[in-house]
């Protein structure tokens, strides 16, 4: 074990937002231990300060699905993988026919901008509002589409966005309930910009252990020499991963890194647990 990818949210962050103190040491027991850690997460740069600041700002993160490696400690992105605006229109095109009813938005490097019937989750903020053409009038750089149905169920959209878009994007889910599907550029996942940081150190997929808990998940659990879905996870997760953690809010990933790091401890040579 030379490598630990954690997805965030559902994985080790928990229904209340908070990373337990019990987790967090486990990560940095790893550290320690010569072990890097790399979060990997659908989230956009711009909500990774609080996991950061439970974490001690250093490493780097995989954010948006792949789309962009960002440095925990200097809070800057260094690599951005983005869709051209002309897939972007294609997909939206595409997307609008096969899940109709849903209202689009767009993650920028300049930020989040949205249709007027797309509702965040987090909140209304001031973020530019327009049909989807105004909001890549500038030469956007996108780097993850958005789309919800407000009444939407989530895997029966991402089963019409996957027959739809191949070939042409990723599309996945992070969040049964939500109605809403996050598509990136074609060959642009959790496993490919992850399998590209990992290659850079010369660690190869056998020394890697990967945690998540949902479809956006499972190219990098199928992708590391051993993965664990946690408990409760998505069922695309669950049959993709080699094995089952306790559920994030039994800190299943500390349990599960607290059995793995004294055997790497006692047989450093091995490059899997």
């Amino acid at each position: 074990m030379r490598l630990v990818a954690c997805d965030l949210d559902g994985t080790i962050v928990r229904r209340d937002g908070s990373v337990t103190v019990r987790t967090a040491a486990a990560l940095a027991a790893c550290e320690r231990a010569g072990v890097r850690v790399v979060f990997v997460t659908g989230r956009p740069p711009r909500w990774m300060a609080p996991v950061a600041d439970a974490t001690g700002h250093h490493g780097v993160a995989v954010c948006a699905n792949g789309a962009i490696v960002y440095d925990m400690g200097t809070e800057r992105v260094v690599r951005t993988r983005a869709m051209p605006t002309a897939t972007v229109r294609e997909v939206a095109r595409l997307v609008r026919r096969a899940v109709p009813g849903g209202a689009f938005a767009v993650e920028t490097m300049d930020g989040f901008r949205r249709e007027p019937d797309y509702r965040p989750r987090r909140g209304l903020g001031a973020d530019p509002v327009g049909p989807l053409e105004e909001l890549l009038d500038g030469g956007a750089v996108v780097v993850k589409l958005l789309y919800r149905v407000e009444a939407g169920v989530a895997d029966d959209m991402l089963a019409a966005a996957r027959t739809a878009l191949e070939g042409l994007a990723e599309p996945v889910h992070s969040d049964g309930a939500s109605g809403m599907l996050e598509i990136a550029a074609a060959g642009v996942s959790k496993a490919s910009t992850l399998a590209d940081l990992a290659a850079q150190d010369g660690i190869g997929p056998e020394e890697v252990v990967a945690f998540g808990d949902m479809p956006n998940d499972v190219p990098m659990l199928l992708w590391a020499g051993v993965s664990y879905a946690m408990g409760g996870g998505h069922p695309e997760a669950v049959a993709a991963a080699d094995r089952t953690a306790q559920p994030c809010e039994d800190d299943g990933v500390a349990q599960v890194l607290e059995r793995l790091l004294p055997l790497r401890l006692r047989s450093p040579a091995s490059g899997r647990p």
